[in-house]
């Protein structure tokens, strides 16, 4: 009897052993297909969100900028990690905002798109003003040796009246500041491609996306700024076709570091007007109906300059009503 027991023992082990390893069997399957989709939905998100990719990459760039040549990958490693943290903070908050207040995405867009023109209008206007400030540049170089500074930290941070290294930390918090509409962005349009998706499947591919982004934009930007210590490395090799790259990468550098902060202004009113657009209802009925259909250079370029016009046209009336705001907070003040 004691054998029998034993023997019926060990034959229901074995069938719950048969049976654990089945149900592993359907879970890794599961997994691995639940895997397949979500890299799949990854991609078409990616795919949706390039536009916005280039402005980020663009803008990032040219924020981090002007600093000391000693400093750019500890301040770009910084703006990288606040945009995780922007990140952290922005993909539950879309799912919740998606699962109960869906209307609510668009108006904290158009928010964030203002927000980007407005800074695109103020960096303009800071830009035509130092033009028209003399400087003494090699004042500037000395003090920027002296305090480990980028020599634009120093000439900026003067004409503001603000000491130059609090400047620069300004200019870091900038960089996450417009990562965080960036990111808001690019997270929605993710959103979008996954709405009628399980949870768990959005949270992956949102949490895939954030991180594809980051490392991307963060890594090229890394790249873009020690572009010149590259060339420097290469003039040092024997070969002279390296030294001849080495050399032109260091020509190159100041006019895409130039190009960049172009690039990077004409970003704020491209993403900010778009931001914008899409939440005026009569001046997107009109894109999508008039100018679309027409096809070729006309609908790929129209909508462009339709984006930054309502970019600019919003920033310059914030940038207004602020100065209106503080003057009458000033004249308030002193009665």
């Amino acid at each position: 009897m004691a054998g029998g027991g034993l023997l019926l023992l060990l034959d229901d082990i074995a069938a719950l052993l048969d049976d654990v390893a089945l149900m592993t069997k359907v879970a890794a399957r599961k997994s691995a297909a639940m895997a397949d989709d979500v890299a799949g939905m990854t991609k078409v998100a990616m795919q949706k969100t390039a536009g916005v990719l280039g402005d980020d990459l663009a803008l990032n760039a040219e924020q981090v900028t002007g600093v000391r040549s000693n400093r750019e990958l500890p301040v770009v490693w910084g703006v990288a990690k606040g945009s995780l943290v922007n990140k952290v903070i922005l993909v539950p908050a879309f799912l919740l905002i998606s699962a109960f207040v869906p209307w609510l995405i668009t108006p904290l867009l158009m928010v964030g798109g203002a927000f980007l023109c407005f800074e695109g209008v103020e960096k303009i206007l800071h830009s035509l003003h130092q033009r028209s400030k003399a400087h003494d540049p090699v004042q500037e170089a000395q003090e920027a040796r002296a305090q480990g500074l980028a020599q634009s930290s120093v000439r900026q941070g003067k004409e503001l009246g603000m000491d130059p290294a609090t400047y620069e930390q300004q200019k870091i918090k900038g960089a996450i500041r417009t990562d965080f509409i960036l990111s808001a962005e690019i997270l929605a349009i993710a959103l979008s491609t996954i709405a009628d998706k399980p949870l768990s499947e959005q949270i992956a591919v949102l949490v895939a996306v954030s991180l594809g982004i980051t490392v991307f934009v963060y890594g090229l930007v890394a790249c873009i700024v020690r572009m010149d210590d590259v060339g420097s490395w290469l003039m040092h090799k024997r070969s002279s076709a390296l030294q001849s790259l080495g050399r032109g990468l260091i020509a190159f550098t100041p006019w895409l570091m130039k190009g960049l902060s172009i690039v990077g202004t004409a970003a704020m009113f491209l993403v900010g007007g778009s931001l914008l657009v899409h939440g005026i209802a009569p001046i997107q009925a009109w894109v999508e109906n008039a100018i679309t259909p027409q096809g070729g250079a006309i609908a790929a370029i129209v909508p462009l300059l339709v984006h930054v016009l309502v970019g600019a046209a919003i920033g310059g009336a914030v940038v207004v009503l602020l100065k209106l705001w503080q003057q009458l907070r000033g004249t308030a003040s002193t009665h």
